[in-house]
């Protein structure tokens, strides 16, 4: 018997141990797999349920213009953030706050003592001054921690505010560039961890941890700031002079589609967007408004017409009685009378409505629409930008005799300017339609490399370089010779056409005496390198004509627009027909050379500002041989000494 005790006995020891290894083994096996395997994740957790993030927002990507001049960026303001559970006198910490942020006391008090791990003071302890973030800092108290962070400047102000928009006060795009392209420009955030207990408290003999954060991506912009400023001071002018509804202007390389300046009136200042009615801060004029062309939609019709081979210009003739009947419907030209027998280059310098109305009849509504279509009316042109509409053109089903005549020159259909900007484009620069757009790169901060860049993007070609060239031909007449001689600048072979389009009321009728006057301009002639729109809605006290408004206006634009980018003046241009008030230019004599008692015979019809001392005049402005008004200033620089080189006189 015993002897069977003692092999039992060894069994049940051999199977204790056993199954004590077994034990062991799994729990080694587990704490392997805990201290090797998922031991990082655990103490991630770990960590993450000690942790309290303070938030580092990125800067925000800076906006620049194709030259790098700063258009959007950011100024220091920093944000207090609270840890309520590491105030140990939160009575104190809120008269503290109520002093330097104010805010009641009472407001402050509840904020310190707030059941949260981190407490945000909204909106009065966000983007706080440098002052208000050194006082806070210099105080020193449990609980209270200074973020860094950062507000939106805009250093020109109301300049180009609707296409740059604006963001809020976390930084986020709302509106414009900065909402279109929130996700590059916004960056990533970083955050500062320190470690607490379940009480809040925080755990001394951990460090801290600082993640920080990425900035956003720079980005530099087709708009060329030295046009912008133009076009921004000759829609102040125009708004302080006409008193307008509203207002817009567009500039444009047409061999690439690149926006070189885009305004509109009413503007805004984007850091004080919350002081201004929604509808004008909303509305970015030159992509989003819709409204019947007038006169310079006939580009596209004079396109249509001339890639057919349907007119000859020179040789074909057309009398316009004053009005022309189609379909039992009388419509008119603007010329009450009309224009007599014309070439068809005279219909268009003349802008003849009759003249136009026989090139759609000629073309026919399939041919016309088509070309409208291809042109990219009634579709938006896909600019980067926010809120763009299609415009409304005639279901051709519904297009008869008389909707085709009023289509061939601009009445009953529905464009947006950045859609005729576009069509006119492709009209002058040999036929290629391009896709518009305002992102030219995008650049990474830290490094200066460009990460992504922007190229043109070309639709399709709509016309032949021939046509093309024949349009900008008759377009530089329009300027020279016809309705649109406001937009002449000497020196310089300008093209364009003039509209005047009618207002649609509440009732559906066409109102009086208020009408949105536009232009359209190219230059140069022959080779555009720059293509200017502006629209004037309703102008005050004025005949409300595009040739007489805006023709005028966008002369300067081109003018100084032309200057600033550095294209050179020339002479072989058309030379503008004087009408009456208009007195013909005169030519600056050269005077380089002259003694000062011999000018009296040269600037007989200008006058004089002179700069220096001496009796020979050494060099001027303007230059000898440019055209300019009658009374100009001419500014001579003398010396005592005679120029080297001067031209005998």
């Amino acid at each position: 018997m015993k002897r069977v005790s003692n092999v039992t006995l060894r069994k049940r020891l051999v199977t204790v141990f056993l199954l004590a290894m077994a034990v062991f083994i799994i729990i080694d096996i587990r704490l392997g797999y805990v201290q090797f395997i998922i031991g990082d994740g655990i103490m991630k957790k770990a960590r993450e349920s000690w942790s309290r993030d303070i938030p580092f927002q990125p800067e925000r990507g800076e906006i620049v213009d194709r030259n790098g001049e700063i258009l959007a960026e950011n100024v220091t303001a920093p944000s207090v953030m609270l840890a309520p559970r590491q105030i140990k006198n939160p009575q104190l910490v809120a008269e503290k706050l109520s002093e330097v942020l104010g805010i009641s006391v009472e407001k402050a008090y509840k904020h310190a003592t707030k059941n949260a791990n981190i407490e945000k003071i909204q909106p009065e302890g966000r983007k706080l001054t440098e002052e208000q973030a050194e006082t806070l800092s210099q105080l020193n108290l449990d609980g209270v921690y200074i973020a860094k962070d950062s507000k939106r400047h805009y250093p020109k102000g109301e300049y180009l505010s609707h296409v740059l928009g604006f963001s809020g006060i976390d930084n986020q795009g709302l509106m414009g560039l900065e909402l279109y392209y929130d996700d590059y420009l916004k960056g990533e955030e970083g955050y500062l961890s320190f470690f607490a207990d379940a009480k809040g408290r925080k755990m001394p003999k951990l460090a801290d941890v600082y993640q920080p954060p990425k900035d956003g991506y720079n980005l530099k912009l087709t708009i060329d700031d030295r046009v912008q400023t133009i076009i921004e001071r000759e829609l102040d002018n125009a708004q302080a002079k006409y008193n307008p509804d509203g207002a817009l202007a567009i500039a444009m390389d047409p061999d690439t589609g690149e926006i070189l300046a885009m305004s509109s009136r009413p503007t805004f200042h984007p850091e004080n967007y919350q002081h201004v009615d929604q509808e004008v801060y909303n509305r970015n004029l030159p992509v989003w408004s819709t409204y019947e062309p007038g006169s310079t939609f006939k580009i596209i019709t004079l396109a249509a017409t001339l890639e057919e081979g349907l007119v000859d210009l020179y040789d074909d003739h057309f009398h316009d009685s004053g009005s022309i009947k189609v379909d039992g419907a009388t419509l008119h030209c603007w010329k009450r009378g009309g224009h007599g027998s014309q070439s068809y280059l005279e219909v268009v310098q003349n802008s003849c409505n009759p003249g136009f109305v026989t090139m759609g009849e000629r073309l026919g509504k399939e041919k016309l629409f088509t070309y409208i279509r291809d042109f990219g009316f009634g579709q938006k042109t896909g600019i980067d930008l926010q809120g763009e509409g299609k415009g409304i053109l005639f279901k051709e089903s519904q297009v008869g005799p008389v909707e085709l005549a009023t289509t061939a020159f601009g009445q009953g259909v529905s464009v947006t300017p950045i859609q005729q900007v576009t069509a006119v484009a492709a009209a002058v620069n040999g036929g290629y339609l391009y896709q518009p757009y305002i992102a030219k790169e995008w650049i990474d901060p830290a490094s200066g490399e460009v990460v992504e860049k922007s190229e043109p993007q070309m639709k399709e070609r709509v016309i032949s370089a021939e046509t093309s060239k024949k349009i900008r031909e008759a377009l530089e007449s329009v300027v020279a010779k016809g309705t649109g001689r406001g937009a002449y600048v000497e020196g310089y072979r300008v093209g364009g056409k003039t509209g005047t389009a009618q207002k649609v009321g509440e009732d559906g009728r066409y109102m009086s005496n208020n009408h949105i006057v536009s232009f359209i301009g190219f230059a140069p002639a022959d080779d555009p390198e720059l293509v200017v729109y502006i629209a004037i809605d309703n102008p005050k006290n004025t005949v409300q004509f595009g040739g007489v408004v805006a023709a005028p206006i966008v002369g300067n634009m081109m003018g100084d627009s032309l200057r600033a980018i550095g294209v050179e003046k020339r002479t072989d241009g058309l030379e503008k027909d004087i009408q009456w008030p208009d007195l013909p230019r005169v030519e600056v004599p050269d005077l380089i050379g002259l003694e000062k008692k011999d000018l009296t015979k040269y600037l007989v019809n200008l006058s004089i500002e002179t700069s220096g001392e001496g009796k020979y005049i050494v060099d001027q402005a303007p230059k000898a041989g440019i055209k300019v008004e009658q009374g100009s200033k001419i500014r001579l620089f003398l010396t005592d000494e005679p120029p080297k080189n001067a031209t005998s006189q």
